[in-house]
């Protein structure tokens, strides 16, 4: 992590090195659209200890249930990827903020699944307050930002009918091993946005349970 003091915040930090890279887009019609959030808060009780919210989806969803998850989901029309990671980040863990709180944006990530992620880094107040929607999300963990700089945090296996590899990463902080395309955003967003690297994902795979 950088090194914080009185004139470099975290959000600055984070606003520059998205402002120094240039994201990659992907312009596919035949793909569906959907924006996640990278929410960063604060660790209570801790100075410049922050980390990110990742969810666990309610076992009745329709698509992808029980797995791991940045909160998020399509676009509706008319709304762009900014407007539709806001409400996303309201409808399912009850958090309201605006466009200020947006720092920046990583780069778009193709699924096997059909769809095209935007993901959006967004910064969450120290008074926000955290209502997980039941129905959409079974369980929100705060994994610490200094986790990513573990050792052996990525995982690289062979392709299933592919030779990308899929990508993982091992947060003990919820004791279980993530997988793109979440991990893969994950760790763009620590190797982008924290270190300032230009670090690409997409060409990544994910496992087979994670395509439909």
């Amino acid at each position: 992590m950088p090194q914080l003091n009185r004139t470099t915040s975290l959000r600055v930090t984070i606003e520059e090195n998205l402002a120094a890279i240039a994201r990659k887009p992907i312009n596919d019609n035949t793909l569906g659209r959907a924006a996640v959030v990278i929410a960063i808060v604060e660790q209570p009780g801790v100075s410049n200890e922050y980390a990110l919210l990742l969810t666990l989806r309610a076992s009745k969803m329709h698509k992808h249930a029980g797995q791991f998850a940045l909160p998020g989901g399509k676009i509706d029309a008319g709304e762009s990827f900014a407007q539709a990671a806001l409400r996303e980040l309201e409808e399912e863990l009850g958090i309201t903020v605006d466009a200020a709180n947006i720092l920046g944006v990583l780069d778009d990530y193709p699924t096997r699944s059909g769809f095209c992620i935007t993901p959006v880094v967004v910064w969450i107040d120290q008074d926000a307050n955290i209502t997980p929607n039941p129905d959409e999300v079974a369980r929100v963990f705060k994994v610490p930002l200094r986790e990513l700089q573990r050792e052996n945090l990525v995982m690289l296996e062979a392709g299933e009918e592919s030779a990308r590899p899929v990508f993982s990463i091992d947060l003990p902080s919820i004791g279980h091993q993530i997988y793109a395309p979440t991990a893969a955003i994950i760790y763009q967003f620590y190797e982008s946005a924290i270190l300032g690297n230009e670090f690409r994902v997409a060409f990544y795979d994910e496992p087979r349970f994670a395509w439909k």
